[in-house]
């Protein structure tokens, strides 16, 4: 059930006439950072970031991608185009400049706004424990997934229907039978992973974001899948820019080789390695991800 009061909503229109879904926490006067979510998750995943983002004085605002939770369907969706939402969800917000970050599946994007957007604007990027199953072709990674998930890319590719069956039935637990999503969840991650949902705000932001991905059924993470797993539109070793990449090192469901690869290879990687964490790094270590942030935007 989702809790409007813990964070402030908001919806911001597209000049093509989409809505885009996002909720607030932090500091509303401070500088922005718009936090892509991961899969499945929603605007919701910001509040397992609320503390640590009021604490460095930070805006952040976490937007439904397309097809997630509250934000129109997008038929025709490509990485190019979520930057340019992402500037349009900054001008309505009355800010020039801000920071982008992204965990897991929504790691890529973070990395799309670092290929596309103007480094006059965007001042800060991180990219945490990212799903860069494309990076440097389909489904590239695949010999280092789980065997489950590397199945999942294949399916993604090249059996969408298939696909929209495993994620139906992500959808009916996540929607109907949270204690068995957050169980499922907890058996696939380290110890570090399960310290942290075992805080029950942590354990109930999580889940309230998965089930909320699913308020217009699985099209969109079906969609955001197809383009995560198939070579991307952007090329990494072009991205010069400084990009903070953070990776547990016993990350179960993002193994660190994959982005070790993507650090080595991308010259304005700045890579920040953190020994016995999994792919909660992005919550276990938010306060150290957003003091860089903080300092890149000139909070005080």
């Amino acid at each position: 059930m989702v809790d409007d009061t813990d964070g402030a909503e908001g919806q911001v229109t597209t000049p093509d006439g989409r809505t885009l879904s996002y909720l607030e926490v932090g500091n509303p006067g401070g500088p922005l950072v718009l936090h892509n979510h991961g899969g499945p998750s929603s605007r919701l995943e910001a509040r397992l970031f609320a503390d640590a983002a009021a604490a460095r004085g930070l805006r952040f605002v976490c937007v439904d991608r397309p097809g997630f939770g509250r934000s129109t369907r997008q038929r025709n969706r490509t990485y190019r185009g979520w930057t340019e939402d992402l500037t349009t969800v900054a001008d309505a917000l009355g800010r020039h400049e801000f920071g982008v970050t992204g965990w897991s599946e929504g790691g890529p994007w973070a990395l799309a706004a670092a290929a596309y957007l103007d480094p006059a604007r965007l001042r800060h990027v991180s990219s945490l424990a990212p799903g860069s199953y494309g990076a440097f072709g389909d489904n590239w990674a695949a010999g280092r997934l789980s065997r489950a998930d590397a199945f999942g890319g294949t399916l993604a590719l090249r059996f969408r229907p298939g696909f929209h069956l495993m994620y139906a039935a992500v959808g009916l637990t996540a929607t109907r039978f949270p204690r068995s999503y957050l169980k499922e969840v907890r058996k696939a991650v380290n110890d570090y992973d399960r310290e942290i949902l075992q805080q029950a705000h942590n354990a109930a932001a999580f889940a309230d974001a998965g089930a909320e991905c699913f308020a217009q059924g699985s099209e969109g993470l079906v969609r955001d899948a197809d383009l995560l797993y198939r070579q991307w539109a952007f090329d990494v070793t072009a991205i010069e820019r400084p990009v903070h990449l953070w990776q547990g090192l016993d990350d179960r469901l993002v193994p660190a080789s994959i982005n070790a690869t993507v650090a080595e290879r991308m010259p304005g990687a700045q890579w920040h390695p953190v020994p016995g964490a999994g792919h909660f790094v992005a919550v276990g270590c938010a306060d150290e991800v957003f003091t860089i942030a903080a300092a890149d935007l000139g909070a005080d």
